[in-house]
């Protein structure tokens, strides 16, 4: 088991997020998380990625836990929806930051320069880039320490139609790697093209975890779009 999740909660003061919640991802899945604005989704991702603290419960990725933050970090690499890239700094500098967070070598800089398609780019502004070329920029920093486990919270939230199949073309590459990855959508052609285990988030609780042709044929899906 790659990915161990056990009561996992985080409750705001209104009473939403996230309820003891408990599951299992294989290695290599890849895996939709959907649900109405509002059910946990974000907060799920963000609490897999250690980008928030749980209130309670426990995540572990190859049997390393939350605890051991230093060495969790690098086993999960996170894309959010919205970039928190620096804006004011060049794309190759906002990777040089990231890389020696993790004592990365510059020739893995390089690597994903070139794998990204962002050579051309490397010396501009994060601030002159279209939202495209933003999301590679943030495809590319998740994957410099080269995590088993990637999160993409709304990875074409705001894309136009050609740079959308693009980062579909990005994902079913990193996932052919042998990559576990986990995204949220509202996209339900998304959903179908790109994953075969759906989670469905409603207050805060799992309320569907099945195959995706399962999914669309059941009534949690008539719930969300029908």
């Amino acid at each position: 088991m790659q990915l161990e999740i056990r009561g996992l909660t985080k409750v705001y003061e209104k009473k939403s997020g996230l309820f003891p919640t408990s599951f299992n991802v294989e290695k290599g899945e890849f895996v939709a998380v959907v649900g109405h604005n509002g059910a946990g989704k974000s907060t799920l991702l963000k609490m897999l990625g250690s980008w928030i603290l749980p209130d309670g419960g426990q995540v572990t990725v190859d049997g390393i836990g939350l605890k051991n933050r230093q060495a969790f970090v690098k086993l999960v690499g996170f894309v959010p929806e919205t970039s928190d890239l620096f804006e004011l700094f060049s794309v190759e500098y906002n990777l040089k930051l990231f890389a020696g967070f993790f004592q990365i070598p510059s020739s893995r800089i390089e690597e994903i320069l070139k794998e990204f398609g962002l050579l051309p780019f490397r010396k501009k502004r994060i601030e002159v880039l279209s939202k495209g070329l933003k999301q590679r920029v943030s495809i590319g920093r998740s994957l410099l320490a080269d995590p088993p486990v990637i999160l993409f919270d709304e990875p074409t939230a705001g894309l136009d139609f050609e740079m959308t199949k693009e980062v579909y073309r990005l994902l079913k590459s990193i996932h052919a790697r042998g990559k576990t990855i986990i995204f949220t959508s509202h996209r339900p052609e998304e959903i179908r093209t790109l994953a075969a285990r759906i989670l469905v988030l409603h207050q805060g609780k799992i309320v569907f975890d099945g195959p995706t042709e399962e999914y669309f044929n059941s009534k949690e899906y008539k719930d969300l779009y029908l």
